[in-house]
């Protein structure tokens, strides 16, 4: 299993929050790092919580899109109801595979996850 996971990187400044993701991730299989912000790197996957959705949410996802140029994207927020699929008109205005709501249900974030980076063999 974990020779075909790919590689997240967690970008969240709330350590707590990005501990457990990482840890969700990581008893999945993936690889993950966590980050307070984007340093760089290779990822196949990158996900971003987005402080400011609609204020500062598109200056927050260029930066990352600029430190991991072929990585997906997944954003986060607090701002949101609910999750969007990638084809919401925000999801697709940002740029991003999907957003999800925060506070986060463990297996609403695999799903998304697997759904984003995951191919059958």
């Amino acid at each position: 299993m974990g020779s075909t996971m790919g590689t997240i990187v967690v970008i969240d400044d709330d350590a707590a929050m990005r501990t457990l993701i990482c840890e969700w991730l990581a008893a999945e299989g993936y690889r993950v790092r966590g980050l307070a912000a984007a340093d760089g790197g290779d990822a196949d996957l990158a996900i971003v919580d987005l402080l400011n959705l609609r204020a500062r949410g598109p200056q927050a996802l260029r930066a990352v899109r600029a430190s991991y140029p072929r990585s997906a994207l997944i954003g986060m927020s607090t701002q949101l109801a609910r999750s969007l699929e990638g084809d919401s008109p925000l999801a697709r205005s940002l740029g991003v595979s999907r957003l999800v709501a925060k506070p986060l249900a463990r297996d609403e974030l695999l799903a998304a996850v697997a759904a984003t980076i995951d191919v059958p063999d």
